[in-house]
């Protein structure tokens, strides 16, 4: 099953403020790989927060690789600046929700790679340096960072052009709510198998207290 994966700086700061900072988390990742199994379909690394979409084998890999990942990046930013015990790099533990393998995980990937330009950061998404767009735009020097791994759909032929175009509204709320609170991204049928499977179901219950009786 594919997860969609994210955390944020701990009251949305900047975690990465310089291209070394960039390029750190991608070593972390790709020492991580070199440790815990994980299949990386596309990632995206923003100023204070990073999205990857991962494929695990085996139950118990996506926890295992993310908490590797997470302490060992937290550790090293704090070292590298000399703030040891100064707090939360990040808001928490990370946020993650299953995506279905067809159409709905292409919707998925094309929300990664488009965050940069949505945020108005490139003129086009495939500019984006921290991406796996721009990895897969320049195969030819990414010896360095961490491997991506084949699709398990196939990638559209005009998927540039397809990442460039902005989000249908339907199709971006639906990603962010997933989110928002963990809930399984796909077809209806898919999603309530999937939530039943993993225990999911709250994901699609109305928030806040529920009305009182008259």
């Amino acid at each position: 099953m594919v997860f969609h994966v994210l955390n944020r700086a701990n009251a949305r700061a900047r975690i990465f403020a310089k291209e070394a900072d960039y390029a750190a988390f991608e070593q972390v990742m790709k020492e991580t790989l070199s440790r815990m199994p994980m299949r990386i379909l596309g990632y995206l690394i923003m100023p204070n927060h990073w999205h990857l979409v991962l494929w695990p084998e085996n139950d118990g890999e996506l926890s295992a690789f993310m908490q590797r990942l997470t302490t060992t990046h937290v550790r090293r930013w704090h070292l590298h600046r000399k703030t040891v015990g100064c707090g939360h790099l990040y808001q928490g533990t990370y946020k993650s929700f299953p995506i279905e393998t067809d159409e709905h995980l292409l919707t998925v990937l094309g929300y990664v790679e488009r965050n940069a330009l949505r945020a108005g950061l490139v003129e086009r998404a495939e500019d984006w340096r921290w991406s796996s767009l721009w990895r897969w735009q320049h195969a030819e020097v990414t010896e360095d960072m961490p491997p991506l791994a084949p699709w398990p759909v196939e990638r559209p032929r005009q998927w540039l052009l397809q990442v460039n175009r902005p989000q249908p509204q339907a199709e971006l709320e639906a990603v962010q709510t997933s989110i928002q609170r963990g809930r399984p991204f796909g077809s209806a049928i898919w999603q309530a198998l999937t939530a039943e499977k993993l225990g999911l179901e709250s994901t699609f219950q109305p928030r806040g207290r529920p009305r009182k009786s008259k």
